[in-house]
């Protein structure tokens, strides 16, 4: 099967290039953190790959810091540096140890890249032990700005639009953006991965990562926020319906968010008069799973931004967050992205290139002050015009166009 350049390599070099601490990749399964960082290992110097899960890597690893030099000849003048991938490690308890200890000494002489998913990024919100010593990228899915564009733009956050072949396009809304289904562009191995995935992360990672022991309600509640997403969520009728406490269900959709099943947007309300507060809308990362197409159609866009606002607070250029918009009398924006704490972007996502435009995109707008508003139209063709190239009222944009400009 065909390996696609990623996004991530170029940024993963100039990381390298910059500085010697340690760089984390973290994300979903199967979004392809070991390729990428194999690739990346290879274009940089001779590799050493150790896998947790592998009982042979596991004694190398279980050895210590000392036994993991000798093996990468440490004691040695080497051009280029040797590259260590510890893939996993943050399955073993003491890795934080580990790693300290092994990156204070030899930092100079070593490249190390790690990898995981669910704990390991959980570590990413806490890892005061390593201050200072790793800094990471978030992985997400294939996107359309990625497809046509596997490297950042040389200055600014945005690229001007480029076009898509329409079979990819295709492919990436119904399929995914998850490399395996994508790549191999059939549906019935679509319906097979996506089964196994969720058994995994519902079955195997759940206990991994939780005490949980009823399963059977966790694996209710997922099936109940997939029917559910670009909808605000309601516990109280979500405790109901899997019989569990309110609070209990929120516990167990933070751990599906953790497990990267599932991701949350919550209400932005500075300056929105009667905003609501506290309800999120939940949305997957695996877009393709959710069977409603109008929703599928929201959550695409959704992670498109949501990757924007990641990469961008990663890479240093801001900080940045998606939230969405909603009033008491019913006023909705799908999602307004948030640079340095202020609105930013403004997207309603449509089916339909003939939907009037929002009326609540001009409100929003003015409330806010945001200097862009799309309306966005997944049936549209690609139109060769930035939409980003000057501030200005709601536009309506074709989405092949508006998801070329992000990364």
């Amino acid at each position: 099967m065909a390996v696609l350049p990623r996004l991530y390599e170029p940024l993963a070099l100039e990381h390298f290039r910059e500085t010697s601490a340690m760089l984390f990749l973290t994300g979903p399964r199967q979004v392809g953190k070991t390729t990428t960082a194999r690739r990346i290992a290879e274009r940089l110097g001779p590799e050493t790959y150790l896998d947790w899960d592998d009982l042979d890597d596991r004694e190398r690893i279980l050895a210590g810091p000392a036994a993991l030099a000798r093996a990468l000849e440490l004691d040695r003048l080497q051009d280029p540096p040797p590259v260590l991938v510890l893939d996993e490690i943050h399955r073993f308890r003491r890795w934080k140890v580990l790693l300290k200890g092994f990156h204070d000494r030899w930092k100079e002489r070593v490249r190390v890249i790690v990898t995981g998913s669910a704990r390991l990024d959980l570590f990413r919100r806490g890892g005061e032990s390593l201050l200072g010593r790793w800094y990471g990228y978030r992985l997400h899915p294939l996107s359309v700005g990625e497809l046509v564009r596997p490297a950042p733009p040389a200055a600014g956050l945005l690229s001007g639009p480029a076009p898509l072949e329409e079979d990819a396009f295709v492919a990436l809304r119904d399929l995914g953006g998850f490399p395996e289904p994508f790549l191999r562009g059939e549906r019935r191995f679509r319906r097979r991965w996506e089964r196994m995935r969720w058994e995994l992360l519902l079955r195997e990672d759940l206990r991994d990562l939780s005490r949980v022991h009823e399963v059977d309600r966790v694996e209710l509640l997922a099936e109940l926020l997939r029917r559910q997403v670009g909808s605000p969520v309601r516990y109280q009728a979500l405790a109901r319906a899997v019989r569990a406490a309110p609070d209990t269900v929120i516990r167990w959709t933070r751990l599906l968010e953790a497990l990267h099943l599932a991701w949350s947007v919550r209400p932005w309300y500075r300056s929105i008069p009667r905003s609501l507060r506290k309800e999120p809308r939940v949305y997957l990362w695996d877009w393709a799973s959710v069977p409603d197409e109008a929703a599928r159609a929201e959550n695409m866009i959704g992670s498109a931004l949501l990757k924007a606002a990641h990469l961008w607070t990663d890479r240093g250029e801001g900080e940045f967050a998606l939230h969405w918009l909603r009033d008491k009398e019913g006023n909705e924006v799908d999602f307004c992205l948030v640079r340095d704490g202020s609105p930013w972007l403004l997207v309603e996502v449509k089916l339909s290139g003939r939907a009037p435009l929002s009326p609540a995109l001009a409100r929003y707008q003015r409330l806010t002050g945001a200097p862009y508003a799309f309306q966005v139209a997944m049936d549209l063709p690609f139109v060769d015009r930035d939409p980003f190239a000057e501030p200005g009222p709601p536009l309506i944009v074709p989405a092949r166009t508006f998801l070329s400009c992000l990364p």
